[in-house]
């Protein structure tokens, strides 16, 4: 089975991409071994205001060291920082952006988390989701899966018992499925957003939702349908972030012949305003997202 090197190679990655990746990617075995200890709640808010799983603090503290002692990374935009981190002293000109434990409200009932991961080449950590160099996901389930695209489709790999990552499939292709999840309360949901919802329902569409948004656009990805964190009724930003969370997974989603939108807007085209930019978020089948573009444009 092909390993994470031997496909970046085959890709064509330059050197210090291809170290820096699987790197990153190394740290979901110590991110996983510290679930344990790391059960409670820190005592603390993130940026936007929500409470701070202990092992989102560690998971942060931890990538950030290793970023940093990388010498690869120019910059860093964490989740869980209020502001860009810089790294003067770095030899790249890679910048990160990162949720490091995406889904973390999970972890005492043992459901599926992950760290989400955007890599850009131009030294800075707030540009658009199309100019990515890279993204990737590290989800811990059953199987430590990693998601991974260098802009030349999608692949997804395990992490064996030796540490190493085996391909498993690729290049993924998001078929058009009617898998689909929504957050928010119903009764806070819009009347477009409502519409689109019934319209996918009425075709006979699963309701998928953990709370975990790589978990659950990792289904998605497999089988087809769309994740959505609309806005809402008294909330017109949305809660998800632009440059963490939906710059990222809309670059894999794209790479996999899907597609990202606030429900107008290809976000992979929006300037962040702020590392903590919110947006209301679709991600998923093509013709889902040009179906909800529709309902919303009229």
């Amino acid at each position: 089975m092909t390993t994470l090197k031997e496909y970046l190679d085959s890709a064509g990655c330059e050197p210090m991409l291809s170290d820096l990746i699987i790197l990153i990617a190394a740290q979901a075995a110590p991110i996983r071994e510290a679930f344990i200890d790391n059960q409670s709640y820190a005592g603390t808010e993130n940026t936007s205001g929500e409470r701070q799983a202990a092992l989102d603090v560690w998971s942060d503290e931890h990538l950030t060291k290793v970023i940093e002692e990388s010498g690869l990374v120019k910059e860093l935009a964490s989740e869980e920082k209020s502001d860009v981190v810089t790294f003067p002293g770095a030899k790249g000109n890679y910048a990160v952006v990162m949720d490091p434990l995406d889904g973390s409200s999970l972890i005492q009932v043992n459901l599926c988390v992950g760290t989400i991961i955007g890599i850009y080449d131009n030294g800075k950590a707030l540009s658009r989701g199309d100019e990515l160099r890279a993204a990737m996901y590290m989800l811990y389930g059953p199987m430590t899966v990693l998601t991974i695209s260098v802009g030349k489709g999608v692949y997804t790999f395990a992490m064996d018992k030796s540490g190493e990552y085996r391909m498993l499939e690729g290049p993924v292709k998001m078929p058009e499925g009617k898998i689909y999840g929504s957050g928010g309360l119903n009764k806070d949901w819009t009347a477009t957003h409502r519409e689109f919802i019934e319209s996918i329902e009425a075709e006979g569409g699963k309701l998928r939702y953990s709370g975990s948004f790589v978990a659950d656009f990792h289904q998605i990805l497999k089988y087809g349908g769309i994740y959505c964190y609309p806005a809402t009724i008294d909330n017109e930003i949305g809660k998800l972030r632009l440059v963490f969370e939906a710059n990222p997974i809309g670059f894999l989603a794209k790479q996999a012949g899907g597609a990202i939108s606030d429900g107008k807007n290809n976000l992979l085209e929006i300037s962040p305003e702020k590392s903590n930019h919110k947006t209301p978020i679709y991600v998923g089948s093509e013709g889902l997202i040009k179906r909800l573009e529709s309902i919303c444009g009229r």
